[in-house]
């Protein structure tokens, strides 16, 4: 699929044009805002342009990676990743990297497109997870009310300025993500 469609958001397949952007987002600026939602305990390390483009290539090809478009403007990315292939483990991600687009619903909106898509894609998992840290509220919200419960909570493992975060684990279902679904499309 090339393109998903929703109310306010586009969720299209990345292409090489859209890398320089991306590139900018992630290192066009010291410490970018989105960085410090986004695993803020991890350093981002600095890649020159030529050589994330080169290692975003797989992505283009393999479609493990698209673009979230506001008003065709791109704003931010869904990824997903094998957690473990072999026992059909599939984790998803979401990154707003345009901080005027944050609270918008944006994200909630392109994280029910592309859950919706992945399990259209892969008819065998029957899980779609996602994991994130307890500093990061917009992303635990977003992934509640796309229909994910918190599956999993690790203690105090994510260090940051000081303080002591959880790692977040949550998660929804194939039948789940069926059944709420259809209770949406039986209100339209």
């Amino acid at each position: 699929m090339q393109k998903l469609v929703g109310d306010n958001v586009v969720v299209r397949k990345l292409e090489e044009k859209d890398l320089p952007l991306l590139w900018n987002y992630r290192y066009g600026e010291e410490n970018p805002e989105w960085k410090k939602w986004d695993a803020p305990y991890f350093e981002l390390e600095y890649e020159p342009l030529e050589d994330y483009i080169e290692s975003m290539k797989p992505s283009i090809e393999h479609e493990d990676c698209y673009v979230i478009e506001v008003n065709e403007k791109v704003v931010g990315s869904v990824v997903y990743y094998w957690e473990y292939q072999p026992t059909r483990w599939l984790e998803v991600g979401i990154g707003i990297y345009d901080p005027s687009y944050w609270n918008g619903g944006y994200g909630t909106e392109a994280l029910q497109l592309w859950v919706t898509e992945i399990f259209r894609r892969f008819p065998r998992i029957a899980r779609v997870g996602l994991t994130t840290w307890s500093g990061n509220h917009r992303m635990m919200n977003a992934a509640e009310k796309v229909g994910m419960i918190l599956e999993g909570r690790m203690r105090k493992c994510r260090y940051y300025n000081g303080v002591y975060y959880d790692s977040i684990r949550m998660g929804v279902l194939r039948e789940e993500w069926m059944e709420k679904k259809e209770g949406i499309e039986e209100k339209k």
